[in-house]
């Protein structure tokens, strides 16, 4: 038996871009049903969609996180790939990544993008990439060079072993900390990336989106690595109270007195507080050991991902 294969494309208003996505995916992977979410368009995203033949599926919520949410609760596949429906992408690398999948096999193929033409990328959108890239590289692994791809395809475990949690933009660092927490194996394609076509313009917001891509990565960093983040506090925490301690312990040593009382309670205070900061990190680090293993334990019930339908052993 082959194995399945699907296609999510999330859609926002994309009606000068849609049709061509569907029928290069389907030129791609004529055996994939293709799915476009339309997340509440107000144009002609949806008929474009279904005259291009791909089968329409609604998700209110606004979001791009909420509509993988959708997805990957909604589908059953062996391979599932998510693609932006702005066109671009190069979406004839979709049959290479799916194969690359199948073959490591791998629970993340991830199409990393490669500027073709210099407007592709809006200003400071390949600077932020890289900044945000570069700061989840270094709390979490650095086995992806580009974050914040749309363009991705998934095996069927790491689709239900993916908690799916943030609503907007910042779907994608959450997809790439969950591989790199659980250490799942990832491969990189890289892919053309080009401008918008005539007509689409980008629902991309830069600030707002890039701080709550931020705000996720630290909330993640808090989650995740409780212990370093709890320690970084309490390191500012101890060197305040050694700033302000010190000139008291100074005259202390001087004139065996402690005129300035308030100043030494409140240093004696805050390292109190810095200390209980820490232990809460590393209290905090055995239940993240918990809940890591929670999400291995739904991880492992799923088969590889294997070409032909060859069915591989559970990862037990």
């Amino acid at each position: 038996m082959s194995p399945t294969v699907v296609c999510v494309v999330p859609c926002y208003n994309e009606e000068a871009a849609i049709g061509k996505v569907v029928r290069d995916l389907h030129a791609s992977l004529p055996e994939a049903l293709v799915y476009v979410y339309d997340n509440a368009s107000t144009d002609n995203t949806v008929a474009e969609a279904e005259a291009a033949g791909a089968t329409v599926r609604h998700e209110p919520h606004k979001g791009k996180g909420n509509v993988i949410r959708r997805a990957f609760a909604d589908v059953e596949a062996d391979a599932l790939l998510i693609i932006d429906g702005d066109d671009t992408y190069d979406a004839s690398r979709a049959r290479e990544m799916v194969d690359l999948l199948f073959e490591g096999p791998y629970d993340q193929v991830v199409g990393a993008r490669r500027e073709i033409v210099e407007t592709a990328y809006r200003t400071g959108h390949a600077v932020g990439n890289k900044v945000l890239t570069g700061a989840v590289a270094s709390l979490f692994g650095n086995e992806v060079s580009d974050m914040l791809s749309g363009y991705r395809v998934f095996s069927r475990r790491y689709v239900k072993s993916f908690p799916a949690l943030s609503r907007e933009f910042e779907t994608e660092t959450e997809m790439t900390v969950h591989a790199l927490s659980l250490r799942l194996p990832t491969a990189e394609i890289e892919v053309d990336f080009k401008d918008r076509p005539a007509g689409s313009t980008s629902k991309l917001r830069t600030y707002r989106d890039g701080w709550r891509i931020l705000s996720l990565i630290l909330g993640l960093a808090r989650r995740q690595r409780p212990a370093l983040f709890h320690s970084v506090i309490a390191a500012m925490l101890m060197t305040a109270s050694v700033a302000l301690g010190l000139p008291v312990v100074a005259e202390f040593a001087q004139s065996g007195t402690v005129p300035r009382l308030p100043t030494a309670v409140l240093a004696a205070a805050i390292m109190i507080i810095a200390v209980l900061v820490l232990l809460v990190g590393y209290i905090l680090e055995s239940f993240m050991y918990s809940r890591q293993e929670q999400a291995r334990l739904a991880y492992l019930p799923y088969q590889a991902p294997s070409p032909a339908g060859i069915t591989l052993p559970l990862a037990y």
